[in-house]
């Protein structure tokens, strides 16, 4: 499961941020100073690190510019009530790869999360699956189910690694959409339900009470393994 670290002093935009990243299922650990937040990036090693800008006992650039010195890589979302041009390009020249300034839309936090992400993740493609008695090779475009050859098409297996590549957690369809058939405008389609639909006939003991295909609804699929 993916793990956010979360180091903000405000008690309210904490919890809100909490609650948001867990309703996409994410695991979320927090922090209400500099000092531990750091501690916890050492130790933890999360997927990703939501920073605000002014904490008590280490500031986020601070602790930003330390992290990057000793070589930690996770993506850095920062967090900010200040609006300045300078303080954008300051947080981003310590090596944060993004920034919301407070207050911010939920919405848009959550798609940014995302992108970072899916940013650090596509770069580690998962090469092969295997689960119950399915094994895919994404490299060679080829399945087994048992001893039986599978037949997918490029898009199933480009849909299926992507689910792998984040395995456990909540793949919506924009990114699906987005990632698999390079679509921009996300047009209303049944495309990425139908292709779901055939992973399922194909991949699991049973189609109509799927165990590793989740649907998780309003949002959109899950891989479980």
């Amino acid at each position: 499961m993916t793990l956010i670290l979360v180091v903000e002093d405000d008690s309210a935009i904490l919890r809100g941020l909490e609650d948001n990243l867990r309703a996409e299922s994410y695991e979320v650990v927090t922090a209400r100073d500099g000092e531990e937040g750091f501690r916890l990036l050492r130790e933890r090693s999360p997927d990703l690190l939501i920073l605000d800008i002014m904490l008590p006992k280490l500031g986020g650039y601070e602790l930003c510019r330390r992290a990057r010195g000793e070589g930690i890589t996770v993506p850095i979302l920062m967090l900010t009530a200040r609006g300045e041009d300078a303080d954008r390009v300051h947080g981003l020249d310590l090596g944060a790869d993004d920034y919301v300034t407070k207050p911010f839309s939920v919405r848009e936090l959550m798609a940014r999360v995302r992108a970072l992400l899916r940013r650090g993740k596509l770069s580690a493609l998962p090469e092969r699956l295997e689960f119950d008695d399915v094994v895919v090779d994404f490299l060679g475009f080829e399945a087994r189910k048992g001893d039986e050859p599978l037949k997918l098409s490029r898009k199933e297996f480009g849909t299926l690694r992507f689910l792998a590549a984040r395995a456990g957690e909540v793949v919506t369809r924009d990114e699906l959409l987005h990632e698999v058939w390079e679509y921009r405008g996300f047009p209303t389609t049944r495309t990425v339900d139908n292709h779901i639909a055939s992973l399922r006939a194909k991949l699991e003991s049973d189609a109509s009470e799927p165990r590793r295909l989740i649907t998780v609804h309003g949002v959109g699929y899950k891989l479980v393994l």
